[in-house]
């Protein structure tokens, strides 16, 4: 049965609203950032997170680009958050915490921040704020290439994007106490516009002939990469204090972050992959939030009794979500069969 024009541009609306919500919680509460008693702050985060992600997706996808598009503009959204809004970049007592002490180690002064501080701001926006969320909810779309907003919807998006970037950072202005030097907003508005430009300057996705690449592995292998790769980000967190330079740990980033680029990428060009790869892929990445946000609660300075069972709450939450999306690839994938019968199958795109 075909939906109805009507009933496709409502599933289209519930998934953008869905990116909307989806974007914060993955980016704020599975990883432990705020406790669970901070729902209501989804009110403040949204604009910006939800906003971000779905003004990435949506321009991409009326560009008629993928994922490489969205990656580096989320690298650009992962800049103007922690630059231009809340200033984190350059903030040594961002939120009450020391960080100019636990990043100092590879402070650079030009730069007026430390490499290790760029590095998470990228890897924590760019895959878990934006990209993880965009390809989970597409995963629930028939034609993930389609946009799901219209001109009008497209246009709120970017002024709710707006605003809400504009309230956050006057009010952190406010309650920080600290503006950044000219400089500092120099060198990021470069790089953001830098990233925003190439974001559409990237190719499309070459094709490669049949006889000339192995196929693409098998999603669960896609999967479970993705774990091994964001884990491994995240195992850093267990070395010890003493004795390892902060620098070797920068290099440590960089080599996890170009076997992602060559493995993952030469996967995504293989013959084969396709809506479970990017599923498996995204979701190994987002259960990999689910365990990291039981440690991070404790980092944060929330009481066990408080950041335990709202980790629990979340990472049981991003299962599900898991669950129900691999449910509807395979209802999807089962539909042209049920339709129009095993004689006559349909190409997949």
């Amino acid at each position: 049965m075909t939906d109805t024009p009507a009933a496709a541009n409502r599933h289209r609306l519930l998934l953008a609203f869905g990116l909307f919500v989806l974007a914060p919680l993955v980016g704020e509460f599975l990883l432990g950032n705020q406790p669970i008693t901070a729902l209501p702050g989804l009110v403040m985060f949204a604009p910006l997170y939800g906003g971000g992600a779905l003004l990435i997706r949506e321009t991409a996808r009326r560009a008629g680009r993928g994922r490489p598009t969205m990656i580096l503009l989320a690298a650009a959204y992962a800049l103007v958050e922690e630059g231009p809004v809340d200033q984190m970049l350059w903030n040594p007592h961002y939120g009450g915490f020391d960080i100019g002490a636990a990043y100092s180690a590879t402070y650079v002064p030009l730069l007026g921040t430390s490499v290790q501080m760029i590095q998470d701001v990228l890897a924590l926006h760019t895959v878990w704020s934006i990209c993880v969320p965009i390809a989970l909810l597409e995963a629930f779309d028939r034609d993930r290439t389609r946009p799901w907003l219209g001109g009008f919807g497209l246009t709120v998006t970017a002024v709710v994007f707006g605003a809400g970037a504009a309230l956050l950072g006057l009010g952190q202005a406010q309650s920080e106490k600290f503006v950044a030097s000219a400089g500092q907003f120099a060198w990021a508005g470069a790089a953001i516009v830098a990233l925003i430009v190439a974001a559409f300057l990237a190719g499309r996705r070459p094709a490669f002939p049949a006889d000339s690449a192995p196929p693409a592995p098998a999603p669960r292998t896609v999967g479970l990469t993705a774990f091994a790769l964001s884990s491994g980000y995240w195992s850093r967190d267990f070395l010890p204090g003493e004795g390892v330079s902060a620098w070797v740990l920068v290099g440590f980033w960089c080599v996890l972050a170009a076997v992602a680029v060559v493995v993952l990428g030469r996967w995504a060009h293989r013959p084969g992959w396709g809506d479970r790869h990017r599923f498996a892929l995204a979701g190994g990445a987002l259960l990999t939030y689910a365990w990291v946000g039981f440690e991070h609660g404790a980092q944060m300075g929330l009481p066990l009794t408080l950041s335990v069972p709202g980790s629990l709450v979340f990472a049981t939450g991003a299962v599900l979500l898991l669950v129900a999306a691999s449910r509807a690839l395979r209802r999807r994938e089962a539909a042209p069969t049920a339709s129009l019968g095993a004689a006559r199958p349909l190409p997949t795109r």
